[in-house]
């Protein structure tokens, strides 16, 4: 499974645009490896670089000094979840119009693309990338309407799924989140300039103040005249904030919906717990983002948390390719064991989710050949049976082991002594929010709107 993307925007008169908005990507990294990009505006024109690449690899000085000089830009950092990988498709994306340039950046994935890919044909608009993101973007600048707020609002009924968005015109930066609030979107403030990122985690790297999320069905603009929203009409449609955000994929120092994320993980880990004990002599977690779980877990059942694996945490964040014996070794390059604190140990090792179940039967193989003697697998999720279509780019469903399994045949595949799912009920209590606020549709299938199961990431290459 991979993480969604991440969006960042700002309105900081006198402020360095382009390095904070370098900053807060950096913060946002993990939502996505694929590709950044930045574009700033000065009140006359737009300017954006996007390249293939980590953040780091994307923007140097010379990258950052390139881009205009003004005082708004947005940024994003992306894992494909509609197009593929590639330079074309990577965001900010910049479209015109007869009110200017428009710059886009989108965290989320729509459910009616092929709908939408026909209708801007209708209009005789070309479409150049293959992902969703730029059918928004040129949607907003074709809609009738005599500003871009009033575009945005005529846009908004049509789009169908998981969008939050930042957009840059010349003047004002704008921020909007669907109806149903799948992705999260928050907003700050850093002195007398206005910040609008994925996560929180991105306003504390620059030194801003969380202010509250940004609604479900709501838009902000924000210009000379300071921020102001307009709401949407929601009735429609019901509260769906991802689980998975808790579970897995925002950084455990934000925090969501008032909710901290790292806390949400340990109450997880101590339900686990609770509802999965087991006689061992030690809980360690999956890094990295097993640890909160872990530490969760051994303060509720009473035994010592120890690290079992060290993570190789950069050589994932290459882009050269491993020869086929490196290949072949698979977990060994993500993760190195400590045979000392293993070797003739009964272990309860935490992870956040099994998938395909490739990478935890190799770590349970790692662990074993690292002398544990006893491996018993405690996940904080509940069997994942469903596949994703509203910004995570998960498995097909006859992919998912546990859309095949049941969970004795499941610990049997892994070569694990026993294998625990936290229940559905203990996971939203965890997080402490109420259940209806949440999707679940990976673990229960019930979407919170109609999708198109068949729908495959790539669709706009197909229809091409």
């Amino acid at each position: 499974m991979h993480e969604a993307c991440g969006v960042f925007g700002i309105y900081g008169p006198g402020e360095d645009v382009a390095r904070l908005t370098f900053f807060g990507l950096y913060a946002l990294q993990h939502r996505g490896q694929e590709s950044a990009g930045i574009a700033t505006a000065d009140g006359e024109g737009i300017s954006v670089y996007a390249e293939m690449g980590l953040v780091s690899q994307v923007f140097s000085e010379d990258e950052l000094n390139a881009l205009r000089k003004g005082h708004m830009a947005i940024g994003h950092t992306r894992y494909s979840t509609t197009g593929s990988s590639c330079v074309e498709n990577a965001q900010p994306i910049r479209v015109e119009s007869d009110l200017g340039p428009l710059a886009l950046a989108h965290n989320g994935n729509l459910v009616n693309t092929r709908y939408l890919a026909e209708l801007l044909a209708e209009r005789g608009e070309p479409v150049e990338s293959t992902t969703d993101s730029e059918l928004i973007a040129r949607l907003i600048a074709t809609a009738p309407g005599r500003d871009w707020v009033e575009r945005i609002r005529q846009t908004m009924p049509f789009i169908k799924g998981a969008y939050s968005l930042t957009l840059l015109t010349p003047t004002q930066l704008i921020a909007v989140r669907d109806p149903y609030g799948i992705r999260p979107l928050c907003f700050g403030r850093l002195g007398r300039s206005w910040i609008i990122a994925s996560e929180s985690c991105a306003l504390d790297t620059i030194g801003a103040e969380l202010l509250r999320d940004v609604q479900r069905g709501e838009i902000m603009i924000i210009d000379a005249n300071g921020a102001r929203s307009i709401q949407m009409d929601v009735s429609d449609a019901r509260q769906a904030l991802c689980s998975f955000e808790y579970i897995y994929f925002a950084r455990p120092d934000s925090v969501i919906d008032s909710t901290p994320v790292y806390l949400a993980r340990e109450r997880m880990g101590a339900a686990l717990a609770r509802e999965h004990p087991v006689e061992a002599d030690l809980v360690m977690p999956v890094p990295d983002s097993g640890i909160p779980a872990a530490v969760g877990y051994a303060r509720a059942s009473g035994l010592p948390y120890r690290e079992g694996l060290i993570k190789n945490r950069y050589i994932g964040r290459t882009f050269i390719q491993p020869d086929q014996r490196l290949r072949e070794s698979g977990v060994k390059l993500k993760f190195n064991p400590l045979p000392g604190v293993l070797e003739g140990k009964r272990i309860v090792v935490v992870e956040d989710s099994i998938v395909r179940a490739t990478t935890t039967l190799a770590t349970v193989a790692l662990l074993r050949r690292a002398g544990a003697r006893e491996i018993h697998m405690r996940i904080t999720a509940p069997p994942m049976v469903n596949s994703c279509y509203l910004g995570i780019d998960t498995a097909r469903r006859e992919e998912l082991i546990a859309s095949r399994l049941d969970v004795p045949a499941i610990c049997k595949h892994i070569g694990a002594d026993s294998l625990g799912y936290l229940s559905l009920e203990a996971m939203i209590e965890s997080i402490g929010l109420p259940r209806e606020r949440f999707c679940h549709a990976c673990f229960t299938g019930d979407y919170p709107m109609p999708v198109q199961l068949d729908l495959d990431k790539l669709v706009l290459e197909a229809r091409r």
